[in-house]
């Protein structure tokens, strides 16, 4: 078993998080916009600015490194190819899946013993 090549695992990790950034432009600007428009302004809220957009990009090429290098771990075990890939890629949409539970549940939990002064 070799060892990780990091420099691949940044090269595809980039390529994998330019994908992810372009889906997530492709829905967030052409399929949802009409409708994420108006949940932020039913909130009163403006719409996510410059900051938070480069947060969201950095994410997406973080998943997509995240991704790459879990392939490369699972490589040697399961076999290089698509169908590897593509088990990683499913493992990490489980991944994310897992948070979208655990998140909302812990901030309930967690905002139970918070008072103001």
């Amino acid at each position: 078993m070799g060892r990780i090549n990091a420099g691949r695992v940044i090269l595809g990790g980039l390529l994998a998080g330019l994908i992810i950034n372009i889906g997530e432009f492709i829905l967030h600007e052409l399929v949802l916009k009409a409708q994420e428009e108006a949940a932020m302004a039913a909130l009163n809220l403006p719409p996510p600015g410059g900051s938070a957009i480069a947060w969201f990009v950095a994410g997406g090429f973080l998943a997509g490194m995240l991704t790459i290098w879990l392939y490369a771990a699972a490589r040697p075990r399961l076999g290089a190819g698509p169908m590897t890939a593509v088990k990683i890629g499913v493992v990490v949409w489980i991944s994310v899946i897992w948070v979208l539970v655990e998140l909302p549940l812990a901030a309930v939990i967690g905002a139970v013993p918070y008072r103001e002064s």
